[in-house]
């Protein structure tokens, strides 16, 4: 028999990913998402062996919904979630909190016996240098509220564990599909000098999307220590981000300007432009956050080796060959 895995958020980014790593395994997949287009998108790169079923998590019907498609199911992959450094709280309650109690009741009720939950490591970033942070780093007060929500969604799984747990805090994933990290450093870099705090040599610990999905499926099929894990998730290659910039410039054929500015300034700015936009309703993102920022002026490298060793991790893309797998992809998209 196949196994039967629901990946809800499918048509994301890291979804999406792994849905197409399931099906071609032989897996019997069935994924949720809200945009049809999207999830056409995905059928297109599956194989027949999966299934998508519109769904918006919070809404009167979405956990009966949920319910009744992780019928047979083995295992759920929660990749569903509100990732952004700005947004109204309640919708990041609902995308990342409810979503997670509605597949915690869908795996109770199913009895589905492995729930793979993907987190953030930003639960770590608390505006200093942080480095080789091992899963039980001490969590500084969240940064927003994405953090804030996905922190509170591992507490709750904690609470209302399914027989076997898997938590996964992949760090700043790129690759094709990837709408957020990339587009963003792009937009900068095309805009004109990038402003680079602290010298740009904070250290950035990217993860190719491959080297996540390779994590996701061996969260899935490994047998486990415990029945509750939690693991970083990187491609273990952290570089300055002076040195990273120079990387993306090359192979995207971007011209790289610079120009080093204050991170106290900075901060200083980006709360002033944050006030403003919270004054005005807080529904459009601003042009720069303090979080966004931060996370480009500070250390923050996690420590892969509980990955490795009791999982059987092993990148296999590498930081430059997925730059430039990513560049490509761009290009042709772009054609």
């Amino acid at each position: 028999m196949r196994m039967k895995v629901v990946v809800t958020g499918g048509t994301g980014f890291l979804g999406r990913h792994v849905v197409w790593r399931l099906a071609a395994e032989g897996v019997n997949v069935v994924f949720t998402g809200r945009n049809p287009q999207a999830a056409q998108q995905v059928w297109d790169g599956a194989a027949a062996n999966v299934s998508w079923v519109p769904l918006e998590h919070g809404t009167p019907t979405s956990a009966d919904t949920l319910a009744e498609i992780a019928c047979g199911a083995d295992a759920v992959v929660h990749c569903a979630a509100l990732s952004s450094p700005w947004g109204r709280r309640r919708d990041f309650e609902r995308a990342n909190l409810d979503s997670t109690a509605e597949v915690l009741v869908a795996c109770q009720q199913q009895r589905v016996r492995r729930l793979v939950h993907v987190s953030t490591p930003s639960l770590y970033f608390g505006f200093a240098d942080r480095r080789d942070l091992r899963e039980d780093a001490p969590l500084p007060t969240p940064a927003n509220h994405y953090v804030r929500t996905k922190r509170a969604a591992e507490e709750l799984i904690r609470e209302n564990p399914p027989p076997e747990v898997v938590v996964l805090r992949p760090r700043a994933l790129f690759g094709p599909w990837d709408q957020t990290l990339v587009p963003r450093l792009l937009r900068v870099m095309k805009s004109g000098p990038v402003p680079l705090m602290r010298g740009g040599q904070a250290l950035a610990d990217l993860t190719y999307i491959d080297n996540a999905v390779q994590a996701v499926w061996l969260a899935l099929t490994q047998p486990l220590e415990r029945p509750f894990s939690v693991y970083n998730v990187t491609n273990g290659e952290p570089r300055p981000l002076e040195e990273l910039l120079a990387l993306m410039a090359r192979e995207f054929r971007i011209p790289l300007r610079t120009r080093a500015v204050s991170w106290p300034l900075v901060s200083l700015g980006a709360r002033a432009i944050e006030a403003a936009y919270t004054v005005a309703g807080g529904g459009r993102e601003p042009p720069i956050t303090r979080y966004s920022a931060g996370v480009l002026a500070f250390d923050q490298t996690l420590d892969i080796e509980a990955l490795r060793t009791e999982l059987g991790y092993r990148p296999t893309v590498g930081l430059e060959e997925g730059i430039r797998r990513h560049a490509r992809w761009w290009r042709e998209q772009r054609r």
